[in-house]
């Protein structure tokens, strides 16, 4: 329905330039320049609906706040499962779960107001094991805090809080793990069964906060997520993935907001980013692993989101989308502040292809950069795989102070090609303009100040800072 991989059959209007490999002819709008925003709202529309059955299970006589909930939630959501479908509500209150909550099929579990649903900390209950993706590559390690696995037809809803104590006792793992994701990588790299990637004990990975791993119909509408030991919302190899009105808090490094990895058909609107990593970033899985499974990120629509979050990025694709990024359309993010504001990032490991990517209505305070493609991001193992970016509209964006403004760096074995970049407006940047390898690059009224900028004021992006920084 919404393929563009067709050639370019010309390019906008502009004067023909030639700087660091970029050259912009003289042609009359391309084919896939043409009105793309009606396919987003042509996915919105296409994407089956969650309905849940008006039915309520109560949970089971318990003290909140003093007894484990695990068991009586767990109770009612089989309980809601096997009559066919209902909603499972945790009242208002304070309410610690000793392991992992598992959804299952056409249940809704819904926070009320007021509620606050606490995870424990503890390796031992998050065992067994579960098959999932960590850090784009495929293992058996620790449960997600809340999990649905092979599901059909789940909710997670309401205006409750979902507190999953990372800061305290999931992030020092961070400082202990590098041996373990050493070897997770070894075996994607290699090819290792994956029923042998075995990551508990002593070779330990932190957990994801909330995943849904291969199922079909998700909504997450309303809760409030804080404290995460890891990724915060995890669609993995999804399909019809509604998340919106959630707010994601949590100060510390890799709390992406919502990484959709390998999914299809997703809409996240009107959600508020408050975290330390990136508030959206679309994965498709590591290097060789992604290779394996090959299925892509596609038919993503962004739109209503903020991030008020400071030290991370408000949207990014990458790193680990190796199994390629397609049809992504971002409307209307709104970043006071952040590190980077539209970060494109791979290495030469990933290979992959991000391709047909629509961002507009984009207005960021102070940030260190406001659109980077990389191929150089770190954790670089020695590969010679360049990842391919092509055909991307950035329009409508302004910025009121940045480091690096526009970055695109190029790879000469895989050029970044055709991006088309119009009505942007930097009032201060450091670096307004860097461009290496990227032809096709078009520029059509992009403010630095009170100047216009094109293509002849370009710096080349430095060798070995990705993305210029």
């Amino acid at each position: 329905m919404l393929d563009r991989r067709t050639a370019l059959a010309s390019l906008l209007a502009t004067t023909a330039l030639s700087v660091s490999g970029c050259r912009t002819p003289m042609h009359a709008e391309a084919d896939w320049l043409v009105a793309p925003w009606g396919d987003a709202e042509r996915i919105v529309a296409a994407i089956r609906r969650v309905a849940i059955p008006p039915r309520t299970f109560p949970l089971a006589d318990f003290a909140p706040a003093a007894d484990d909930a695990r068991p009586a939630i767990l109770a009612a959501i089989r309980a809601a499962h096997e009559a066919g479908g209902g909603r499972v509500v945790i009242p208002e209150g304070l309410h610690l779960s000793a392991g992992p909550i598992q959804l299952r099929s056409n249940v809704e579990l819904h926070l009320a107001a007021g509620a606050t649903l606490r995870f424990l900390p503890g390796e031992a209950l998050y065992l067994p094991p579960v098959r999932t993706r960590w850090e784009g590559t495929e293992c058996y390690t620790l449960s997600p805090l809340l999990y649905a696995e092979d599901c059909e037809n789940i909710a997670l809803t309401g205006p409750g809080t979902i507190d999953g104590q990372g800061a305290a006792h999931w992030l020092p793992w961070r400082e202990t793990q590098k041996a373990a994701q050493t070897a997770l990588r070894d075996m994607g790299r290699d090819g290792v069964p994956v029923e042998q990637r075995i990551f508990t004990g002593e070779r330990r990975l932190r957990p994801h906060f909330v995943q849904f791993n291969r199922c079909k119909r998700v909504l997450v509408d309303g809760p409030r997520l804080i404290d995460s030991p890891f990724w915060m919302v995890h669609p993995l190899l999804c399909e019809d993935v509604i998340i919106r009105n959630i707010t994601c808090k949590s100060d510390h490094v890799n709390s992406d907001g919502v990484d959709p990895d390998s999914s299809r058909r997703v809409l996240i609107e009107n959600c508020d980013f408050d975290v330390g990593d990136d508030g959206v970033s679309l994965k498709s899985g590591r290097d060789q692993d992604g290779w394996r499974v090959g299925i892509p990120t596609e038919d993503v629509v962004i739109r209503g989101c903020t991030y008020s979050g400071h030290a991370g990025g408000g949207m990014a694709i990458g790193s680990e989308m190796s199994g390629g990024v397609r049809h992504v359309f971002v409307d209307g993010f709104r970043i006071p502040k952040a590190r980077h504001t539209l970060y494109f990032k791979a290495n030469l490991d990933r290979g992959g292809r991000i391709s047909d990517v629509f961002i507009r209505n984009i207005t960021a305070g102070e940030t260190a950069s406001l659109l980077v493609f990389t191929n150089d991001y770190h954790s670089y193992r020695g590969g010679n795989f360049p990842t391919v970016f092509e055909r991307i509209l950035v329009e409508n964006v302004t910025v009121a102070r940045t480091g690096a403004g526009i970055s695109i760096a190029g790879h000469p074995d895989a050029p970044v090609r055709d991006v088309v970049i119009r009505d942007v407006t930097m009032g201060a940047a450091k670096h307004p303009l860097q461009i290496s390898n990227a032809p096709g690059t078009m520029l059509q009224r992009v403010m630095h100040g009170t100047r216009m900028i094109s293509l002849a004021d370009a710096e080349p992006v430095p060798p070995s800072v990705p993305g210029g920084y």
